[in-house]
């Protein structure tokens, strides 16, 4: 089957990978040497739209589909996959939620600025004890008046510490178990609420990942996601559209790592000719070839189910579990390539090796996808 892009689709891509190639690709490396943080060319994103781009226009959303969100998706990750990680999780489980399940307060408030670029969001769902397995999550939110009161400890947030808020989750009523979650907005000076621990990671190094603290934390009634105990739902809806993020990720990363693998080939001179001409290197990079496109393929068809209003559920886990496993044997097959060179920070697949890793493991393990996948067709 054949996917054919609108002439829209087709604009958005060459405007992003304009942008992506002049703006975030040239200090890339060097961000990821002094982990620092994208701002300025997240506000610059910000005005090019890419900040909410499934966020209607009355918002402040570009208003586009799921396809060309994947798309732009795609470039920003070839460019830098830190600053794509970052759009990733703005759009996919901050503005999602918010613009899904919030009230037009809610909306009002934060949803306009952030699908603006004048807030960056993230997503508050993993603690401790509770990382594949929500529903052993510890944190509480208990009513008080006007407000509710946030206790517990999330760790491994994306973009925690440079956030404006985040989407969080606590038990409200926790004999319910998972349906006894409950979803917040919170905004960042609230009261109660703490930067803890910076991670030290082995990839994705200009995003910084942190532990976020509850203490006796007052939120607005009004933060509320939906209702009480939607907050499960809220969370598997805003990591069904996430893992389409993820996949999107995976696949520019790749396609950064198939381009870097066959210039390098052409180049590289061993044994009288260039490495390009040797059959063995050849089928890795016709391998890559390959499963980019398989993965690039399953991404569209998600994002076009997602569009199409569809269940998508079991296609984004397809997406995420193929394109993230690929871009893991994509990185290892460049780093091969370039040998002792691509061990070595000079050359972009080091970085590029470091970054895909964890692709297999956020917004769901390959092995939470695979059981989506299977639930589908075989039942629970």
């Amino acid at each position: 089957m054949g996917f054919e892009l609108t002439e829209e689709q087709k604009m958005i891509r060459a405007m992003v990978r304009q942008f992506a190639r002049e703006e975030v690709l040239p200090r890339a490396a060097e961000r990821d040497r002094t982990k620092e943080f994208p701002g300025e060319i997240l506000r610059k994103m910000g005005e090019l739209g890419l900040m909410g781009m499934n966020v209607p226009q009355e918002y402040n959303g570009a208003g586009v589909d799921s396809v060309s969100y994947s798309l732009a998706l795609m470039e920003i990750a070839y460019a830098c996959a830190s600053t794509a990680v970052i759009m990733s999780v703005h759009n996919s489980v901050a503005c999602g939620p918010i613009y899904l399940f919030g009230s037009d307060y809610l909306r009002e408030k934060y949803l306009k600025r952030l699908a603006a670029g004048q807030m960056i969001g993230s997503f508050a769902l993993t603690e401790p004890e509770a990382g594949s397995d929500p529903a052993s999550q510890r944190s509480k939110a208990v009513k008080d008046g006007d407000h509710y009161v946030i206790n517990g400890n999330k760790i491994f947030i994306t973009t925690g510490k440079n956030s404006d808020l985040t989407v969080v989750t606590a038990f409200t009523t926790r004999e319910k178990k998972h349906r006894g979650i409950s979803a917040f907005v919170v905004e960042k000076g609230t009261p109660g609420f703490y930067v803890g621990k910076e991670e030290d990671k082995m990839g994705l190094l200009a995003s910084d990942t942190v532990e976020l603290i509850f203490e006796d934390c007052r939120v607005p009634k009004e933060n509320l996601l939906g209702k009480e105990g939607d907050g499960f739902v809220i969370a598997m809806t805003s990591l069904d559209g996430g893992r389409i993020g993820i996949a999107s990720q995976s696949v520019g990363v790749a396609q950064a790592c198939l381009d870097a693998s066959i210039s390098y080939a052409k180049e590289r001179v061993q044994f009288g000719r260039a490495i390009a001409q040797f059959q063995g290197l050849r089928w890795m990079i016709a391998d890559m070839a390959t499963e980019i496109e398989a993965a690039r393929l399953l991404t569209f068809n998600a994002a076009a189910m997602k569009d199409r209003r569809e269940n998508f559920s079991s296609a984004a886990s397809m997406a995420k579990v193929y394109a993230s496993e690929m871009a893991n044997r994509t990185a290892y097959r460049a780093l091969q390539i370039h040998g002792g060179y691509g061990y070595m920070r000079d050359f972009p697949v080091e970085r590029y090796y470091r970054d895909a890793r964890v692709f297999t493991l956020y917004e769901g393990t390959s092995e939470i996808q695979r059981k989506v996948i299977s639930d589908s067709l075989l039942g629970r």
